[in-house]
């Protein structure tokens, strides 16, 4: 099952809106709090090669920080992205 992850810390405003944008566009986000923990920072950095908030994964597909979701977002390219998991959704 294919799934959105999202790193993050409980305050960044870029984290926020990111939740914001995938929650308008129902789906479910698994995020995973790296502000107090140096292992997952570093599991975060590591996957994504990337050391800010958030960082966001589609499935396999890494998307980047909120600046890439908005841009796909404006490209109408995100929610082509996220039909499989609503339709995942939809079916369960």
């Amino acid at each position: 099952m294919s799934e959105v992850i999202m790193y993050c810390t409980r305050f960044c405003p870029y984290c926020i809106s990111a939740d914001r944008l995938l929650t308008r566009k129902g789906v479910e986000i698994r995020k995973i709090a790296v502000d107090h923990d140096r292992q997952l920072w570093r599991e975060m950095e590591q996957r994504s090669g990337r050391q800010t908030v958030p960082q966001i994964f589609i499935g396999d597909y890494h998307v980047g920080g909120y600046d890439d979701l908005a841009a796909l977002e404006r490209d109408g390219e995100l929610d082509p992205l996220l039909e499989p998991l609503l339709d995942e959704t939809r079916n369960n």
